[in-house]
């Protein structure tokens, strides 16, 4: 006789339900990348997949922490088609805002019609490179935390000028370093070193986590700012 799975709050939002990650789906009866959903006590959740989402990958790898809860204000470099930050928009609930920045028209067309159902997620089409340049829609907001996911050679880069900017210190942030995108030659163990060392430039780090086998060359780090 199959044991009943147990839902289970591991961090703020986020909930383990056998081998599973679940967030309560902000909006129910809708998918956003095809991922399953499950009606447990009469509440609607959404399954988080580690192969389709880095911070879901982080979790599985033993990330400690994951500074986000009800009413948050984040600040999502890299928000592509929406998969990651969804499950975001479902931990910070209608009190919060996530603010989700790309450079690409095509995925943002996606990621906009992800908004048009989730009004806590606020689509901003720019470069993370110039960081001025999206200052008109963060005007007034507090950022809690920096959440990064790019594929830029100086990723390390934007996202120290990113936290200058707008991350207040002693805040949390979070960044998927890719090691491919930085060289796509040389040792990933030395590439990584590397970037956090730059990062200690303007962070405390935390944690360091290799994220294979769900993205491999991948590292998330944890850091907060100085």
């Amino acid at each position: 006789m199959q044991a009943q799975l147990k839902l289970q709050e591991i961090f703020p939002g986020i909930y383990s339900y056998g081998n599973r990650i679940l967030t309560r789906n902000l909006a129910p009866g809708k998918k956003v990348y095809g991922e399953g959903l499950f009606s447990i006590s009469g509440t609607e959740y959404r399954n988080w997949d580690p192969f389709r989402s880095k911070l879901c990958g982080a979790m599985k790898k033993g990330l400690k922490k994951i500074p986000i809860n009800s009413g948050a204000n984040i600040l999502y470099l890299g928000s592509a088609e929406g998969t990651t930050i969804s499950h975001i928009s479902d931990i910070i609930g209608e009190n919060g805002i996530a603010f989700g920045v790309d450079v690409s028209a095509r995925v943002m067309k996606k990621f906009l019609y992800l908004c048009e159902t989730r009004k806590n997620l606020v689509p901003i089409l720019a470069d993370a490179n110039s960081p001025e340049g999206y200052a008109e829609y963060l005007e007034g907001t507090k950022i809690d935390l920096l959440y990064q996911d790019i594929s830029q050679k100086n990723q390390t880069e934007i996202f120290i000028k990113n936290a200058v900017a707008y991350l207040p210190r002693n805040n949390y942030a979070l960044i998927a370093i890719k090691a491919r995108s930085i060289s796509s030659e040389g040792d990933t163990k030395i590439i990584f070193e590397n970037a956090r060392r730059e990062l200690e430039r303007e962070f405390e780090i935390e944690q360091s986590l290799n994220l294979a086998p769900f993205d491999r060359e991948h590292e998330m780090v944890l850091c907060r700012r100085k």
